[in-house]
């Protein structure tokens, strides 16, 4: 299965880039999933809105299947270079080799994905994962996609069950240091809980995501 690649090459009809000061990707709490489409790879994970002590959220419950949102929006690097972003997971993926194919299953995952037009081998992204086995702040290529896709722990098994965390990513920095260039534009953001690969179950909890200048 070429997950991955397959959601990258999804990524074809681009808007404009995005002008505001905080472009808005994910407004889960005002109820809306607007622009977010769905890929499949293999079953289907649940994806519903859901209201969580007081707050709407994106649940996503995840049961040997594998299938991620995706939004096409060109979001400009020098202006707002920022993702900010919540998550929290009910229960952990653990005993996973997440640099195999077996074990290339998250609790969740947020990706930014820069395409490369018609030379699809150029296609670049950044998997921001909450990572079962691998350490907070590891690095490790794509089991699939090989560097094309880099995966970088931002929470893993230290990381505690039913709490939220609040994440915020220079994006432009992290592909410079990931892919050695200064890319300016980002095509799509998506977002995934799979467990195709184990045959586990894993929930997971998302909040707005959104862009900003600092």
């Amino acid at each position: 299965m070429r997950r991955l690649i397959i959601m990258l090459l999804a990524v074809l009809a681009i808007p404009e880039t995005a002008a505001e000061s905080k472009p808005m990707l994910g407004e889960f709490s005002r109820n809306r999933l607007d622009g977010w489409e769905r890929q499949s790879f293999k079953g289907e994970t649940r994806y519903q809105l859901q209201n969580l002590d007081g707050v709407v959220v994106l649940k996503a419950d995840s049961r040997a299947a594998g299938s991620g949102l995706f939004k096409e929006q060109r979001i400009d690097l020098e202006q707002t270079p920022f993702l900010n972003w919540s998550w929290r997971v009910a229960n952990r993926l653990s005993g996973l080799n997440e640099q195999s194919k077996a074990g290339d299953d998250y609790a969740a995952r947020i990706y930014v994905v820069i395409k490369g037009g018609l030379a699809f081998w150029q296609t670049k992204a950044i998997n921001y994962v909450w990572a079962g086995g691998s350490g907070k702040d590891s690095i490790w290529p794509n089991a699939f996609a090989g560097d094309h896709a880099m995966m970088l722990a931002l929470r893993g098994p230290e990381a505690a069950l039913n709490r939220w965390y609040s994440e915020k990513r220079n994006v432009r920095a992290d592909l410079q240091t990931l892919f050695g260039e200064d890319l300016r534009i980002i095509d799509a953001v998506a977002l995934m809980t799979d467990t195709d690969n184990s045959g586990k179950q894993v929930t997971a909890f998302y909040g707005d995501i959104w862009f900003s200048r600092d």
